[in-house]
């Protein structure tokens, strides 16, 4: 079976042959590792992403479209992807800790008239958060709480990426005109 093609392989692992996939791996699973660990400059994170983009090619083999170009360059270009996801990922964590710690640390320090601003900018996005439809609100929540990209959003939903990419700018769009009038909640006056 090691002479077998991509595109033969990759149609048995559509049949849920684990040998085709076993094949697949022995054949790309280093170059996506070196490629992955040339973006991230982490082994267990380039290991993870290895892994992870081979358990999506087991359960979505069907992503692969061998119309649109050879399987190498469709798994490296995902690996590459995916690595990126990873760092953009990192990058939002580190931005939103840092943020916490800023906060906690203002609010600590600030008057109870800071803390009484403070909350009530928080009470209102919440509000305002509330208000809009639930595909949009959805879509803004999974960005920007729980960290997934606008392609994990996607995949998650079940819905086109074009579809997530004008969700979130409606969404931010009405989000900031809802906002727009309460400006001095987010400024300082003194």
């Amino acid at each position: 079976m090691s002479e077998a093609s991509d595109a033969e392989l990759v149609a048995r692992v559509r049949s849920r042959d684990r040998a085709a996939l076993e094949v697949l791996y022995d054949r790309y699973a280093r170059s996506v590792y070196s490629l992955a660990l040339s973006i991230l400059h982490d082994p267990g994170a380039a290991e993870e992403v290895t892994q992870e983009l081979f358990f999506h090619v087991w359960q979505y083999p069907q992503l692969y479209d061998a119309a649109r170009g050879p399987f190498g360059p469709w798994l490296l270009r995902s690996a590459r992807n995916r690595a990126i996801d990873v760092l953009r990922r990192r990058t939002r964590e580190r931005q939103l800790s840092w943020r916490l710690e800023m906060t906690t640390h203002v609010t600590n320090q600030n008057d109870p008239d800071d803390t009484a601003l403070q909350n009530e900018a928080v009470a209102r996005v919440r509000q305002v958060l509330a208000e809009l439809d639930s595909g949009l609100r959805q879509v803004i929540e999974l960005a920007y709480f729980e960290g997934l990209t606008q392609r994990e959003i996607a995949e998650r939903l079940g819905v086109p990426l074009g579809t997530v990419k004008t969700r979130v700018r409606t969404a931010l769009q009405r989000l900031a005109a809802a906002l727009a009038g309460d400006r001095e909640l987010w400024t300082d006056t003194r």
